[in-house]
């Protein structure tokens, strides 16, 4: 055999080369037996080789760092890495050393397992190079290699969750997932590629990660970062014993993870225990006195929690231990964007970039910020708003006099002095909305968010229309603003949800009014949430618009029950850094008594409800029409308080052409469920069919009666605006114009619509407004709309202005007698 030379101490010692195919076959059976927690595995496959061996030595050290056994890892590692450190030993020596605070002395063990990697063809080779590329920053090298170690062992597991891993690091979620999955698909058991899954679904689906979290714990109970996941979401949710316990659980294993560390800080930061978060942080920094992550991590959870100025200061103190942090960096602009630094914000993220060019959020975030500078700012009173130069003509009057409109309202109800001005940007593009928030593209079903003085949400734009109404959704979040500021940023999430809710339905009750077909159904199936775990209802795809509503119920109840007073009692607690059920008692309650309380008050408000919506296992859904048509009667008859029962008779009824029974059976319906929603609900087609049979006064009726509890309806809001200019009805005109607005403001009819009427009441000030933003949209009778805008500026006595609107329709129509009458007007000077 072939001989190495390992020095050890002062002796010398001769070692066999294993051929390669040996050295991948221990590759895989050593990180098969980590994968699945095997250590006594993993341990007798050592023993096949010499205790010097740099393959073995490097396995027994991976298992003592996994146990935070930094010292005795150490002392297998040194000497067989110091003497070969481009092989298995080096590249663990080399991690040891990062962990421990020791980076420049790590470069020459990294760099010499990159050499051999960037001279070999071997995927393990490449494997560890590509690692220990990525330990030193070099994600460039680091990509490259382990694609390459991955297309050269598609069989290897290991190399593909590495791969995922270095995706994840840079917030390629997609291909993360992606290369977890090849993983999975060689090995069903592979617990990093489990854990990697969790990792990438950990916001944007916590369910999914947490079963995933828990598969891994099924594999492998002694898996430190699933435990550690596992606390983070019972964190996120607010569940401080559990994440205490998950966190307990991991430091267990391994006494010296920084990462339980940094998430013990961070429960002790939040619940303002300063003196147990500096013991943290030394606990840390005795292991690695350059971890600025300790500070970075507590940032990011104390961001979480909104207190955005406390989270920059953290950041700040990460980076003042560890300067060349490129992540903490990123994250500090993300922070100072929250809180409304946007100067700040960029001059961070463009550091971060220079230092990381492959972090996805800071690039995103940049890209984000290149877009705000093309906005346009206005400001009055408390708020500055940003808008694209496109939409900016059409929305910001509407914009600033509605959120003054809230800033105002609110204040005084909740008796809080607004800290100002809040900032409001709004995009005509979801992802740049999504980015603005989070770096990354998505939060598919959010409309807006609210930072305490940031306020950021979609531009009607960025939807199609009715699916939305954007003026619901800016009050949603100025009402967050109150919240968040009263409680010094602390109030728990269902509360300030639940609050901005209620606060939509008291300003207009259409606003608030969507979802209580869905959260009856929901109390006859059981999925109400039990008030202990509301909060975390948000944090569930499945529970959240549920949680929004069923949140809005709760605090409508402490309202009627208890008082506005006690309300806003409770949400200042959080302020004083009370948690929810010291909260609650500070206001003389408890979960047990105010569940009570609560069922009651639901049953009372939705019981009728709940039962009329109980489905019917009976209803017939095929067959011949006419055999239909008779058992539909007859389960009408038997079932006059069943809401589906009578429904249904009704469609069929109309489809049948039966429209008199059609119309009984539908009036039934809606007497039943009088908040159903769209065209195509009782109400709905009760206008309809009083349209088809030219009964347009009952048509007007029905339509006003579906829209006090739609606000996002474009098909009935545009019918009764047909039907009222058809009748001469300028009340419902107007409503329906003002209504449609909030749906689709570009649409230019409703703005000309609402001058005229404006104009004939001489509401100069009203109609001219009206008029430019019809303008601006782009009517579809130019000439028509720039006459209307001169009548209004000429009966204002702006004569100039009234000149020049005259002189742009002459200009397309030359021969137009209306705007050759109004320059005359102007000429003559004449009202």
């Amino acid at each position: 055999l072939a001989a190495v030379f390992l020095l050890t101490g002062s002796t010398v010692e001769a070692q066999p080369r294993f051929t390669r195919a040996q050295e991948q076959d221990f590759h895989e059976r050593a990180t098969a037996a980590l994968a699945y927690g095997q250590f006594d595995e993993a341990e007798a496959l050592a023993s096949t080789r010499p205790e010097t061996d740099p393959s073995a030595v490097g396995l027994r050290a991976r298992m003592h760092v996994l146990r935070g056994l930094y010292d005795q890892a150490e002392s297998y590692l040194a000497p067989v890495a110091r003497n070969d450190p481009s092989g298995g030993a080096g590249l663990e020596f080399g991690l040891l050393l990062i962990a421990t605070g020791r980076g420049e002395e790590s470069i020459r063990f990294l760099s010499a397992v990159m050499d051999v990697a960037a001279r070999s063809r071997r995927a393990l080779d490449q494997y560890r190079g590509g690692l220990a590329a990525a330990a030193m920053g070099r994600y460039r090298d680091a990509n490259s290699l382990l694609r390459s170690a991955a297309l050269s062992a598609p069989n290897d597991a290991a190399m593909q969750t590495a791969w995922g891993d270095l995706f994840l690091e840079k917030y390629n979620k997609t291909d993360a997932v992606r290369s977890y999955q090849e993983a999975l698909s060689l090995d069903a058991s592979w617990a990093p590629a489990h854990l990697g899954i969790a990792r990438a679904l950990s916001d944007e689906n916590p369910p999914v990660a947490r079963a995933s979290a828990e598969r891994v714990l099924e594999i492998d109970e002694n898996n430190v970062g699933a435990h550690l996941l596992i606390a983070e979401q019972e964190l996120g949710d607010r569940n401080i014993h559990a994440a205490r316990q998950a966190v307990d659980r991991a430091l267990a294993i391994n006494p010296k993870s920084l990462e339980a560390r940094s998430l013990l800080a961070a429960m002790a930061y939040l619940d303002d225990r300063l003196d147990d978060f500096e013991s943290e942080v030394a606990h840390a920094l005795a292991v690695n006195p350059g971890y600025g992550d300790i500070y970075r991590v507590t940032g990011n959870h104390t961001a979480r929690a909104y207190r955005f100025d406390e989270a920059v200061a953290l950041v700040r103190r990460a980076l003042d231990l560890d300067p060349g942090n490129s992540r903490a960096r990123a994250e500090l602009g993300m922070h100072l964007l929250r809180a409304g630094d946007e100067p700040g914000a960029r001059e961070a993220l463009e550091q971060a970039f220079v230092d990381d060019p492959f972090n996805v959020i800071t690039f995103n975030l940049l890209g984000m910020m290149d877009t705000l500078d093309e906005f346009e700012t206005f400001q009055r009173g408390d708020v500055i708003l940003r808008l694209h130069p496109d939409e900016a003509p059409v929305l910001h009057e509407y914009v600033l006099s509605l959120a003054q409109e809230a800033i105002d309202e609110l204040s005084v109800s909740y008796e809080v002095d607004v800290a100002g001005p809040i900032l409001v940007e709004i995009f005509p593009r979801h992802d740049d909305f999504a980015v603005r928030n989070l770096g990354l593209p998505g939060m598919i079903g959010a409309l807006g968010a609210c930072f305490g003085r940031v306020v950021t949400m979609d531009s009607p734009r960025a939807r199609p229309p009715g699916d939305f109404n954007w003026r619901a959704t800016l009050w949603h979040e100025i009402a967050h603003v109150i919240t968040l500021q009263m409680s010094s940023q602390r109030v728990p999430r269902w509360l300030t949800e639940g609050i901005s809710v209620y606060e939509e339905q008291r300003a207009r009750p259409e606003w608030g009014r969507d979802q209580e077909l869905v959260f009856a159904r929901a109390l006859n199936n059981g999925d109400v949430l039990k008030l202990r775990d509301l909060n975390g209802g948000f944090s569930r795809p499945d529970t959240i618009s549920l949680a929004y509503f069923q949140a809005s119920v709760l605090v409508e109840h402490l309202v009627k029950r208890y008082g506005k007073s006690v309300l806003h009692e409770l949400v200042r607690s959080y302020g004083d850094g009370l948690d929810t059920e010291e909260a609650l008692s500070r206001i003389g309650l408890d979960f047990e008594s105010l569940q009570v309380t609560f069922d009651q008050a639901v049953e009372d408000r939705f019981g009728r409800l709940r039962r009329t919506l109980q489905p019917l296992g009976e209803m017939p859904t095929d067959g011949d029409p006419t055999d239909r048509l008779g058992e539909l009667r007859r389960l009408a008859d038997k079932y006059p308080d069943r809401f589906s029962a009578q429904f249904s008779l009704g469609v069929a009824l109309r489809g049948a052409g039966e429209l008199d029974e059609a119309v009984q059976a539908l009036e039934r319906a809606a007497a039943l469920v009088p908040m159903g929603t769209g065209i195509d609900s009782a109400r709905g087609m009760l206008a309809e069919i009083s349209q088809e049979q030219g009964n347009r006064e009952r048509a007007m009726r029905e339509l006003e009666l579906l829209l006090t509890y739609d606000h996002t309806s474009l098909e009935s809001v545009r019918l009764l605006a047909a039907l009222a200019e058809e009748a001469g009805d300028e009340r419902r005109l107007a409503f329906a114009y003002d209504r449609l607005i909030g749906i689709d403001p570009f649409d230019p009819i409703p703005h000309q619509a609402i001058g005229r009427l404006a104009l004939a009441r001489r509401d100069t000030v009203t109609a001219t407004r009206e008029f430019q933003i019809a303008l601006a949209v782009g009517p579809v009778d130019r000439v028509s709309a720039q006459c209307d805008l001169a009548e209004s500026y000429l009966i204002a006595g702006e004569l100039d202005d009234a000149k020049r609107a005259v002189l742009a329709a002459l200009e397309i129509a030359p021969t137009y007698e209306r705007a050759q009458e109004l320059l005359l007007q102007v000429v003559e000077g004449l009202p």
